[in-house]
């Protein structure tokens, strides 16, 4: 990691500011965006990381957005003329940079990886783009959903016979995107500390999410893995791993893969001995039938209590507003409450490190001249009166 002094020249680890996790002491500007470069910042910050989130003054983000809790706020112009020196400053400092604009932006505000290594060489430049930074599509907008689609990752997601059906953005922008990001982050920091100086991570929602699908992949190619959606074992198709209505409207998550688990389903449901041979493909639709008719029979809070602490692999599917009170989930505190809003907590878990409750969603600016004084940023004085910044703690006694 960088540690530098007042002047410029190596300083103490002791000055690092930061949580408490096991990523304590990094230092991290995040580039304000949409989606998942916030998210892959704030995965940082839940794990100890200094993130420094460096905000428009026109588009401040708000104080329901929890992808911004934990973070530290600066409010940069960069449309500023001193704007773009005001994010460099901060680069050089850093450990990490974060941003999320399409191939070029920042080059042309002046704020890309040559100027960053210029002031910074051992910086780790983050880049999360929906295309990546070059190709075909580089330059042409899209979403989520059209990123899990070139992947091939869309296609295998829907019930038979029907359209493809996208998992809302958790597939695409936080799994394929935001959490490669993350590990590239990660392994460039990793990497940097061994002596190999910063680079360049170019993390991509097509490739993430194709990655994702390394292992249908390898099962198509084996001939274990049909394009026909929900035919297949693990998409809906086999009808001992899916999801089955129950009396009162609610649902069951069925997952009983392996024939051990798979009786304790059958026995729960009072089927044990009268369903035909599952290793046949065509008795699935019987099967399926019989397996759906049984779970029509009771309620979601029945069959919970029928199957809690058994092996068949059957769990009740649950909103978000009841996952909370969920006994398992509150004994881990997989979610938790911070200022009134129920939130998950940090993941993973670390038994030497562990990682802080959520902290706070900051206000916009509200750091600006505390950042700039505890990184040592140069000309501090100077860019905090030439306008570029703005911020509730800019003011006269500050300067």
């Amino acid at each position: 990691m960088v540690q530098r002094s007042d002047d410029g020249s190596p300083g103490e680890p002791g000055e690092r500011t930061g949580g408490t996790g096991p990523l304590a002491g990094v230092r991290v500007v995040e580039v304000a965006g949409m989606g998942p470069a916030p998210f892959c910042a704030m995965l940082l910050a839940d794990l100890g990381a200094d993130v420094v989130r460096v905000e428009r003054p026109t588009n401040p983000g708000g104080k329901q957005d929890l992808l911004n809790r934990g973070k530290r706020s600066v409010l940069v112009d960069l449309k500023h003329e001193r704007g773009p020196e005001a994010l460099l400053a901060l680069a050089e400092r850093a450990d990490v940079l974060l941003e999320g604009f399409r191939p070029g932006v920042a080059e042309r505000l002046g704020v890309g990886p040559e100027e960053c290594f210029e002031r910074n060489p051992e910086l780790i430049y983050g880049r999360m783009t929906g295309w990546g930074q070059d190709g075909p599509l580089a330059d042409t907008a899209g979403h989520d959903v059209d990123y899990i689609a070139l992947s091939g990752a869309l296609h295998a997601s829907g019930e038979a016979g029907g359209p493809p059906r996208f998992p809302v953005n958790l597939l695409g922008d936080f799994g394929g995107g935001a959490m490669y990001l993350a590990v590239g982050v990660l392994a460039a920091l990793l990497r940097g500390r061994a002596g190999g100086g910063g680079q360049v991570v170019d993390a991509s929602i097509v490739d993430g999410s194709a990655h994702l699908s390394t292992m249908l992949y390898g099962m198509l190619a084996s001939g274990g893995w049909s394009t026909e959606r929900g035919t297949n074992l693990l998409d809906g198709g086999a009808p001992f791993y899916d999801v089955y209505a129950t009396s009162d409207g609610e649902h069951m998550a069925v997952g009983a893969l392996e024939p051990q688990f798979y009786a304790e389903l059958l026995e729960g449901l009072g089927l044990s001995g009268t369903l035909p041979d599952r290793d046949d493909p065509s008795n699935w639709p019987e099967i399926r039938r019989r397996l759906a008719e049984a779970f029509a029979g009771g309620t979601k809070r029945h069959w919970t209590e029928v199957f809690d602490g058994s092996d068949a692999c059957v769990t009740p599917v649950l909103s978000m507003a009841e996952a909370p009170e969920h006994p398992h989930v509150r004994a881990r505190r997989t979610l938790v409450e911070n200022d009134g809003v129920v939130q998950p907590a940090a993941a993973p878990r670390f038994s030497g490190t562990p990682s802080p409750d959520p902290r706070p969603v900051p206000d916009a600016g509200a750091h600006t001249a505390e950042v700039l004084g505890e990184w040592h940023v140069a000309e501090r004085d100077v860019l905090l009166r030439s306008g570029a910044l703005h911020g509730e703690l800019v003011r006269r006694e500050d300067v």
